[in-house]
């Protein structure tokens, strides 16, 4: 950033930190890239992209919190919860990581997510039908359940289309492990119709 306020850079080199991380973060790359395509230029799609920051949501249920626990991200006390076999579900709404769920079953862990989803549609986004928003699924290792997790999204959701299904990066899959499994949603940009 302090970069692109240097002369040589200036009015040539826009930073965007919209505090969005992996699949949203996608999403945002995405959206500047057609917004390029449509004629904005780089302030304006930073100006875009910033007002938009907050409008998403992600989902994510870890497998086991053995990963988070080698990790240093959670005391050995929280750790407990492996052994009880608790997958929590956790959110990130903007720059926040939180606990959201604590759920026994991978069953129980989607449900959740579908009603937080649900949620966040009705009650944050007031938007009920979610029809102003993209929606995606991300997971470590496998896509088996992350493409069941899909058609899930897609029959509780009508009208809806999972635009991608993804592995999340290394730098957040050798923290959580394998058998993550997440769901964001991020809010089109009204300029893109």
């Amino acid at each position: 950033m302090m970069l692109s306020y240097e002369e040589k850079y200036e009015n040539k080199v826009f930073v965007v930190d919209n505090q969005r991380i992996s699949v949203t973060q996608r999403r945002s790359v995405m959206d500047a890239i057609e917004l390029a395509q449509n004629g904005y230029d780089g302030k304006q799609i930073q100006e875009i992209l910033l007002r938009e920051k907050f409008e998403s949501s992600i989902y994510i249920m870890v497998d086991t919190l053995s990963y988070l626990k080698k990790g240093g991200r959670i005391t050995p006390a929280a750790a407990i919860g492996t052994v009880l076999r608790i997958k929590p579900v956790l959110q990130i709404q903007g720059e926040k990581l939180d606990a959201y769920a604590k759920v026994k079953t991978l069953k129980a862990a989607k449900s959740t997510m579908i009603k937080a989803i649900r949620y966040d549609f009705e009650e944050r986004f007031h938007d009920p039908d979610g029809d102003n928003f993209y929606m995606h699924v991300a997971y470590t290792a496998d896509d088996t359940e992350a493409q069941a997790f899909r058609k899930e999204l897609e029959t509780e959701f009508p009208g809806h289309r999972v635009d991608f299904v993804d592995p999340l990066s290394l730098s957040v899959s050798c923290h959580i492990g394998p058998g993550a499994l997440a769901v964001a949603i991020s809010k089109k940009v009204p300029e893109l119709g």
